[in-house]
């Protein structure tokens, strides 16, 4: 038993004429009798009644008929429902965000794009870069945002931010004047600095090292970036913050210089080569590089 032929069957039933059906469904009235005769001999029973004015269904063909209904809704719904993901109407996309990065650029983006496709699935696990990273290398998230540089060889790399650090001091701090500082000029200063499982650690630790040959003094190391800014509201330290969440500072405590050599902080969608990316994903990769951050 074909589907094809439970579709002509219906057909027949609805129209209760052979040839009315086959002219709405543009076949031939002989294709369309064969058809429902082969469906007869199958069963092994009558599905229909022949008169000179039209055609009745058996009590098997009336039987036949509600499960044809079924077994055809299904398959509409299973084209609707493939078409549905091709069109994006519905989906789910695994989504990495370093708490700094989400809080900071991602509700608006995240809200216009729930608005666009509002029956995509957005789930979303806050990590740090570090493990951000780790997590879209071993499969546990399809897509994540994390900070540059990257292993371009193990992901496909999608920029999406690049913007300078700044360094932000106490208004009494002796370098609160200045519009830059050298940071060979930072050897004796104590900062308010990145937890480990931020790749701002790493990258802002080893750009002294290469720069001014020597490691910042970390006094304190936290994953919050307003928690960074309070304490050294609190002249307890200076810090190191992007451009971004140093326009979000208002305190009247604090002075914000610019760096030299620049340290930029440049961010990026991230992907696993190799890897199936859905519909939905590839979609918000595609949203997210046309949105402004």
């Amino acid at each position: 038993m074909e589907l094809r032929q439970l579709v002509y069957f219906i057909e027949v039933a609805k129209h209760k004429n052979i040839t009315k059906a086959s002219e709405e469904m543009h076949i031939s009235q002989p294709a369309l009798s064969k058809s429902i005769i082969a469906l007869e001999d199958e069963l092994g029973t009558p599905l229909i009644i022949r008169t000179n004015k039209a055609i009745e269904l058996t009590d098997a063909g009336e039987v036949l008929l509600k499960y044809a209904v079924k077994m055809t809704s299904v398959l509409d719904e299973m084209y609707q429902s493939i078409s549905d993901l091709t069109n994006l109407s519905m989906g789910q996309i695994n989504i990495g965000l370093p708490p700094f990065i989400g809080s900071l650029f991602f509700p608006k983006v995240l809200a216009k794009f729930h608005h666009t496709y509002p029956n995509i699935k957005l789930d979303i696990t806050e990590y740090g870069g570090a493990r951000v990273v780790k997590s879209v290398e071993e499969g546990e998230i399809e897509l994540g945002v994390a900070v540059q540089p990257l292993d371009e060889q193990a992901f496909n790399v999608y920029p999406i931010v690049k913007e300078e650090m700044k360094l932000v001091v106490h208004k009494d701090h002796p370098l609160a004047l200045k519009e830059e500082v050298h940071i060979r000029d930072l050897r004796n200063e104590e900062f308010i600095f990145y937890h480990e499982e931020f790749a701002l650690n790493e990258i802002i630790r080893n750009h002294f090292l290469i720069m001014a040959g020597y490691e910042p003094k970390i006094l304190f190391k936290s994953t919050q970036w307003d928690l960074m800014s309070e304490m050294v509201e609190a002249n307890l330290g200076v810090t190191i913050l992007p451009q971004s969440i140093c326009n979000r500072l208002y305190a009247k405590d604090i002075e914000i210089i610019s760096l030299r050599p620049t340290i930029m902080w440049r961010l990026a969608v991230i992907t696993k080569k190799g890897r199936y990316i859905s519909n939905a994903g590839r979609t918000f990769i595609d949203f997210i590089l046309k949105e402004p951050l």
